[in-house]
């Protein structure tokens, strides 16, 4: 292996393989490095093994950020639309589950060859398990000391991903160069990730576990209407996930358990048409039943729906449609999807992803204080900021 590059690319994730298969296409000679064994591996296990590797409706709207602007420019110069001809290219068949999310319909695995095949297609040279131990700017060019060698190159990009999941290697490597470099780090913190509780609404949590319900969830003026699932620690599920990437400790949510539906309507039509009907069978004709016996037994609720006054159907309706909690914390970065937060982009040029303040220096994907919303587009903020770091390198 020759030890001279146009480029090196530390991080052979989403990022980093996107970015070395698009400066090689350029004929730039690259060398990508990786300290895990495995390829991509957050690839490969991400939506549940088929890979939610973008979304159809993909725009700045779906992403988080100090400035809500700089990731418009990246996004515009490489779409969901570029990614979806590359996996047609290579024959992968894909669909849509739900609100323009696409998934691989066999494996995770051939989103993870694809780019590897394009990889080959270009002077791109991969060295996995390989620990960077040191790196230099001198006389414009970056220099590498690792475990595999000395290797030097007039372009560096750090693609090294934050700190969710850690057993799959995360780390905060990505952040340290960036401070080598004098570059800002935004706080850091887990996203995407279930919401914990503690005492009573832990028990309640706990009791609750398994049943999953239509919900609506808002923190602030945010708020997201999907799937919300009870668990043995507290709330998880997709709208729980997109709420925790807003939500700020010592704050309340509040929880709509029966989206799209007039509770209180139907428990006084109820209360007309059937009205020796059970109060609590009522309730359940709403919600699960587990879920239905939790909220009865929270309002002291006994007897037929005709002996509830309207006062104690608002209870009622208040209790599913305003559910007000103050979530304990989060389950960390343990089994945080994103990590939100990271490389202050005020540092950056949004057109190239290159270091304002360090020609040829370049960071990449989730590294950056970009964070997507659940539904493939954190792999596209991944995609299109490689790809357009790759065109500059």
């Amino acid at each position: 292996m020759k030890s001279s590059y146009d480029v090196i690319i530390i991080g052979a994730g989403a990022a980093g393989l996107m970015c070395a298969l698009t400066a090689g296409a350029r004929k730039r000679s690259v060398l990508l490095l990786d300290h895990s064994k495995k390829t991509a591996e957050k690839i490969r296990i991400s939506g549940g093994g088929r890979c939610n590797f973008t979304n159809i409706h993909c725009g700045p709207k779906n992403f988080l950020s100090q400035n809500p602007h700089f990731c418009k420019s990246a996004l515009s110069q490489y779409t969901q639309f570029d990614f979806i001809e590359m996996v047609e290219k290579h024959g992968i068949k894909y669909h849509e589950k739900k609100l323009g999310q696409l998934f691989c319909d066999d494996s995770a695995q051939q989103i993870i060859d694809m780019l590897l095949s394009e990889c080959s297609d270009g002077p791109v040279d991969y060295k996995n398990e390989t620990t960077v131990e040191k790196i230099e700017e001198f006389e414009g060019r970056y220099k590498i000391e690792s475990s595999c060698g000395h290797f030097e190159a007039k372009s560096l990009v750090i693609a090294t991903g934050g700190l969710s999941i850690p057993k799959i290697g995360a780390s905060k490597f990505g952040y340290d160069v960036a401070r080598q470099f004098n570059l800002n780090i935004i706080q850091t913190r887990a996203g995407l990730v279930p919401l914990t509780f503690s005492g009573e609404l832990l028990d309640r949590c706990k009791g609750l576990s398994g049943i999953s319900v239509d919900a609506n969830v808002s923190f602030d003026k945010t708020s997201f209407a999907e799937g919300l699932l009870f668990t043995h620690r507290g709330l998880s599920g997709p709208s729980i996930l997109q709420i925790s990437s807003y939500w700020h400790e010592g704050k309340e949510i509040c929880i709509d358990l029966a989206r799209g539906l007039d509770a209180l309507g139907i428990l006084k039509n109820k209360r007309t048409s059937h009205p020796k009907s059970s109060a609590l069978g009522v309730i359940a004709e709403i919600l699960p039943k587990r879920l239905a016996e939790d909220i009865a037994l929270r309002v002291n609720l006994k007897g037929n729906i005709a002996d509830q006054s309207d006062k104690m159907l608002g209870l009622i309706a208040g209790a599913i449609h305003d559910w007000r909690i103050l979530p304990a914390g989060t389950e960390g970065y343990r089994t945080a999807e994103v990590t939100l937060g990271g490389v202050d982009v005020d540092y950056l040029s949004s057109k190239t992803m290159e270091c304002k303040s360090h020609k040829g220096l370049y960071f990449i994907g989730e590294v950056v204080d970009v964070t997507g919303h659940l539904g493939g587009f954190n792999f596209q903020w991944a995609w299109s900021s490689g790809a357009v770091a790759g065109r500059n390198v």
